[in-house]
């Protein structure tokens, strides 16, 4: 197996990690979280955005040098960039 994933692999999983961000962002802001479990919940949400950046990151190197990817804007509706 190859160390480099496809750039469809690398798509999906920013689509997916920006998914995961926005449910726990969600969850965060629905005030159903006991107290005791806030700190811990923005902490995964920290990380959750932290592997959406090192992935994008990933994805900005990679449209160098494959140019008719989408643009990393289009790619998550324009949030992103």
């Amino acid at each position: 197996m190859s160390k480099d994933i496809s750039s469809t692999t690398l798509m999906y999983a920013i689509l997916s990690v920006e998914d995961s961000v926005n449910t726990q962002q969600d969850y965060l802001e629905s005030g159903e979280i006991p107290d005791e479990e806030i700190e811990n919940e923005e902490e995964i949400l920290g990380d959750l955005e932290q592997a959406l950046m090192e992935l994008i990151d990933v994805y900005k190197v990679r449209l160098r040098t494959e140019p008719d990817l989408p643009a990393i804007e289009d790619l998550l509706g324009g949030s992103e960039g």
